[in-house]
């Protein structure tokens, strides 16, 4: 063993929380195995010694992995080998890139990647969190640069009562499921969703929170205390004072005018145009090959600037990039209807935001199969986020979605999913998809909201209508503003990105990035409430436009009519090899699913179609009843009496020339419980 293996212990919700370094992986910079029951991840931190040259952005990716041998699972499909990471493993990369990636010095250009593998599972204890506090112990550890340590604790409220890092059976029975990144005296990252709780409980959570951390942070250091690396000396490069000077007196006149134009393209012109008589200014006066070599410098110098002259503008005026004062949201549109063959559809407008949403009802079959480690299970709430390069007016390749779309759409979904009626009142699955047409910040809030009112306009009977809002903070010393409804610039350029939805009653998804060292509850407090006010705000727009879901879905969309049947009359239904119910389904044009239970869904939008299977199925699984009155033709005479047909059999018509679907899936588990929840994982979370 090697003499720097080290396993430590803390107790958190009855169980210990190991870490070890020094047995696994010696030739990484960092790394920790984290071990919560009997739920492994493999931790890794490795950052290169050389500065990657000619870039002017921080080469750090993370990657999380859950292995299917954790589950003792063998991958389905042709290929028996993991593939690219699905979107539960995106956004856990994304839960643990946000918190870290600020904590690097800037300037810091090597390439570092922080790999976590899952291991093991148990099926009790989420890795995601494990994952999270793994990456924040391995880079402490390791000589990497960075300004830790960090440790990710989840959240969770059962009956009135906090619990830190919950199993899932917790997380189900509870009204919230929040993670939270903290350091010893801040909280600086969270995402979670709740059901409608007020802003008071959730500022509650987050305190529980950041003080159930400590611990975690205490066995940090003491890793590191007795293991740790010594960290690599950085020093950032520089831009000489004198030219700082030049460029100071060169742009900020500029900028403080191009920072009152309150159009965006216009103001970037402004800034584009300030920034390349700079260049011809500087390049005049310290010669080609001077400024070649501080070329980069400059720029970031320019940005610099830039980034002082708006908070100032904030702090000092009280006055934003677009006029508007802190608490002021941009002017609000809406409308539904806009698609007629879509079975709900909205347009939402928010300065200069804009997106197109689109709601469409499908029957079970069209749910999503999530292959998961913890087992099987079917989704029937999707919300995808699309971003396309002309809703900022830039070209870029057309891929798949990208980790940002995904987790934007992730935000989104979790803030609706709550929301969704129950399936037994309405099995239908939903999709919505959000087209971002225009973008100057807040697109992902623009997506809650024209969510919502393309579920009103399709018909869907949520339980309370969904806004949400992204908030911002500008803090210099004492000076603090807090920003309702910000801009792009004013989330590139200030403290916090703290995106909040919800009902008028309480929060239903949060999403908080802060980049200075901490908040105070007040600040929290102050921000929920300025948040809350906002929310209320739009809610009132939307509204106005859509008061209530439609009483009648569209005509396009599928009806759905359920039906009970005893389950041992289910093989009636199917028949051999499902000759029964394709017979069915070519005679009437319905679509047909059976669950385990004995409900029996019909779907079509020719309700005379509905009404005929209906009648085929009951004929299939009537049974005589005493006292009843029958009518029947007389089948056969005999000397004892005469058979009469009273509950004529369905056979199974001639196939028709276009065959239509067979709709019938067989459901394993259904009877045992059914459809848990219309999110991804517990609550909406990965």
């Amino acid at each position: 063993m090697s003499s720097n293996f080290v396993r430590e212990s803390v107790i958190l919700n009855g169980r210990p929380l190991t870490l070890e370094t020094g047995r696994i992986a010696k030739q990484a910079h960092g790394a920790v195995l984290v071990t919560y029951g009997e739920s492994v991840v493999l931790v890794t931190a490795v950052s290169s010694n050389d500065e990657r040259p000619d870039i002017d952005f921080f080469p750090l990716t993370y990657d999380y992995q859950k292995k299917t041998f954790a589950a003792g699972k063998i991958p389905g499909g042709f290929f028996k080998r993991e593939g690219r990471l699905r979107d539960e493993e995106v956004l856990t990369s994304r839960l643990i890139d946000r918190p870290c990636r600020p904590l690097f010095p800037d300037g810091y250009k090597n390439d570092t990647q922080i790999i976590a593998t899952v291991l093991s599972v148990d099926k009790q204890n989420p890795t995601d969190v494990m994952a999270l506090t793994g990456a924040g112990a391995a880079l402490h550890i390791s000589d990497i640069p960075w300004a830790g340590p960090i440790a990710g604790v989840r959240v969770t409220r059962v009956e009135g009562q906090f619990i830190a890092n919950p199993t899932y059976e917790q997380i189900a029975a509870g009204d919230l499921d929040v993670v939270v990144a903290a350091s010893k005296d801040a909280i600086v990252m969270v995402e979670g969703g709740a059901a409608e709780i007020s802003e008071a409980d959730m500022i509650d959570a987050l305190m529980f929170a950041h003080k159930s951390a400590q611990p975690i942070l205490q066995l940090i250091e003491a890793i590191r205390g007795a293991v740790g690396r010594p960290k690599r000396a950085f020093t950032a490069k520089t831009l000489d004072a004198s030219i700082k000077e030049q460029v100071k007196g060169l742009v900020d006149g500029e900028l403080s005018r191009a920072s009152r134009i309150l159009g965006k393209h216009e103001r970037y012109d402004a800034y584009g145009a300030a920034k390349k008589k700079m260049a011809e200014t500087l390049k005049a006066s310290l010669g080609d090959e001077k400024y070649t070599a501080s070329e980069k410098l400059i720029k970031n110098e320019f940005e610099e600037r830039k980034a002082y002259i708006v908070r100032e503008m904030v702090l000092t005026e009280k006055k934003r990039i677009d006029g508007r004062d802190s608490a002021t949201i941009r002017p609000i549109s809406c409308e539904v209807g806009l698609l007629p063959r879509t079975h709900g559809s909205s347009l939402f407008q928010r300065g200069e935001t804009q997106a197109i949403v689109v709601a469409t009802l499908g029957t079970s079959s069209d749910e999503q199969k999530i292959d998961a480690l913890i087992g099987e299970r079917w989704k029937g709430f999707m919300l995808h986020y699309n971003f396309p390069p002309y809703s900022t007016g830039e070209t870029k390749p057309m891929r798949g979605p990208g980790r940002r779309e995904i987790g934007h759409g992730n935000l989104a979904e979790r803030a609706l999913s709550r929301l969704m009626p129950d399936n037994e009142k309405f099995p239908y699955t939903v999709r919505i998809v959000s087209e971002i047409t225009e973008s100057n910040g807040s697109s992902s809030m623009a997506s809650v909201c024209g969510g919502c009112l393309s579920l009103m306009d399709a018909g869907v009977p949520i339980k309370a209508p969904v806004a949400g809002i992204a908030m911002g903070l500008i803090k210099e010393g004492d000076r603090v503003a807090i920003l309702s409804d910000i801009l792009g610039d004013e989330d590139h350029l200030g403290d916090m990105d703290f995106k909040v939805c919800g009902t008028a009653r309480g929060i239903t998804a949060i999403q908080m990035d802060i980049k200075i060292e901490g908040l105070s509850r007040e600040i929290l407090d102050t921000a929920l409430k300025q948040a809350r006010d906002g929310r209320l705000h739009i809610l009132d727009k939307m509204l106005a436009t859509l008061a209530s879901p439609r009483a009648e879905m569209s005509k396009w969309a599928p009806r759905i009519t359920s039906v009970k049947v005893k389950p041992d009359q289910i093989r009636l239904i199917i028949g051999p090899g499902g000759k029964t119910i394709k017979g069915i389904v070519d005679q009437t044009g319905v679509a047909i699913d059976v669950e385990d239970d004995g409900t029996v869904n019909v779907a079509s939008n020719d309700p005379e179609a509905v009404k005929k299977a209906l009648a085929i199925i009951k004929g299939l699984t009537a049974e005589p009843e005493i006292g009843t009155i029958y009518k029947g033709p007389v089948k056969r005479v005999t000397d004892f009496g005469a058979f009469v047909e009273i509950l004529p059999r369905h056979r199974r018509p001639a196939p028709r020339e276009r065959a239509r679907p067979h709709a019938y899936r067989p459901r394993g588990g259904r009877a045992q419980g059914g459809r848990r929840g219309r999110g991804e994982g517990p609550r909406g979370l990965p």
